[in-house]
């Protein structure tokens, strides 16, 4: 993988560029749809062409527990299990294990957990992160961090800082020696962890850097700590992360989180908001949030957005959308996805643009004006 920057804006750390996989070029800043458990929910790989998606996620904890990572191995890859011919990105399962797993037990060679679907008991390890991600074949995979909660002392972060810069070496020392099943490259970014304490961060940065071949994940934010703690984090990010090297800021999505973030040097995105929150009817528009569900939305024979070019927006009404929604029709929840993820595709296009035009500044503030007066955005 390589990363080559574009432009570089002169009032904010916001840049334009682009990732190079064996798999296809990806322009940054980009969002990344997640398609947990081998699709984005309620959308086809072709749709996600038609919104000019270039990479998506795969989840590795879920894809471990069903259909299972050897199965989508003898498949060919999530790729070909999926026939997504774009970039994937896959995460190392350690987020799902501390948030969605019951009774895990976590130790400096791994963490033990309880499936959250059956009760059986599993190990996750440093290792066995990276086998599951070589089968599942992703071009870009992340190492296995332990993430404590938002609100976690600093003793307990410390550990954690301490644990996962031992785990990259361990996830590093994997694929040294185990090539994978797949033939093409798949590259390895290390998650920065430390919460919102600064001297645990930078000492997460100085001790993960230099396991970074190109690019570097941030982890541990977007997890109950305050906005502004959030922003302050990623600010120091941004003074010390590599310049040359993608920055990718895992589960910040909020349309506003993402314009302030580019400005802070920010490359990569990925959240699960726009499409959960598509499928429970609340809608990203150029006018700020629209819950759909809404009573006033009833006899609304009018698009959702007329400044949108979605299928949505170009061939049904507000009206009609709630209808469907209201009786779950599944027609429904495909439109929503749609256009929420349109909107944020055609948000990253937009900086982009702004950024090699040199008008990014002025254009996030009359951007963040107006969306932050919108609660959601």
């Amino acid at each position: 993988m390589k990363f080559t920057i574009h432009q570089e804006d002169i009032n904010t750390s916001a840049r334009t560029g682009e990732i190079i996989t064996d798999r296809g070029h990806i322009p940054t800043p980009v969002f990344m749809p997640i398609g947990t458990r081998g699709t984005v929910k309620a959308i086809s790989p072709d749709e996600l062409n038609i919104i000019d998606s270039k990479i998506i996620l795969g989840n590795t904890y879920h894809l471990y527990l069903k259909p299972g990572h050897e199965l989508i191995g003898r498949a060919g890859g999530l790729h070909s299990f999926m026939n997504w011919n774009g970039v994937l990105l896959s995460d190392s399962g350690g987020f799902q294990v501390f948030s969605l797993a019951k009774l895990n037990k976590v130790n400096d060679d791994g963490v033990e957990f309880q499936s959250h679907i059956d009760g059986s008991r599993h190990m996750f390890t440093p290792e066995f992160s990276m086998e599951i991600q070589q089968h599942l074949g992703a071009d870009i995979i992340m190492a296995f961090d332990e993430c404590p909660p938002g609100q976690a002392d600093y003793q307990t972060v410390e550990t954690a800082v301490e644990r996962t810069t031992k785990w990259m070496a361990r996830c590093t020392n994997h694929i040294t020696k185990n090539h994978g099943i797949h033939k093409w490259e798949q590259t390895v970014l290390p998650i920065i962890q430390g919460n919102i304490y600064p001297e645990l961060r930078q000492k997460s940065v100085e001790e993960l850097t230099p396991f970074a071949a190109c690019g570097v994940a941030i982890g541990g934010l977007a997890v109950g700590e305050a906005k502004s703690d959030m922003f302050e984090t990623i600010e120091q990010m941004d003074e010390l992360l590599p310049m040359d090297q993608p920055r990718y800021l895992m589960g910040v999505g909020r349309p506003t989180d993402l314009v302030r973030s580019v400005k802070r040097g920010m490359d990569m995105f990925d959240c699960v908001l726009p499409t959960r929150n598509a499928r429970n009817g609340q809608l990203f528009t150029s006018a700020g949030i629209v819950n759909i569900r809404n009573e006033r939305h009833k006899e609304e024979f009018v698009p959702v957005d007329e400044n949108c070019n979605c299928d949505l927006c170009k061939n049904y009404t507000c009206a009609y959308l709630r209808h469907l929604l209201n009786v779950n029709e599944i027609l429904g929840h495909r439109l929503a996805t749609l256009h929420n993820l349109t909107y944020y595709m055609d948000l990253m296009k937009t900086m982009r643009g702004e950024i090699a035009a040199g008008t990014f500044d002025d254009w996030s503030h009359n951007y963040l004006k107006t969306m932050l007066e919108h609660k959601g955005m």
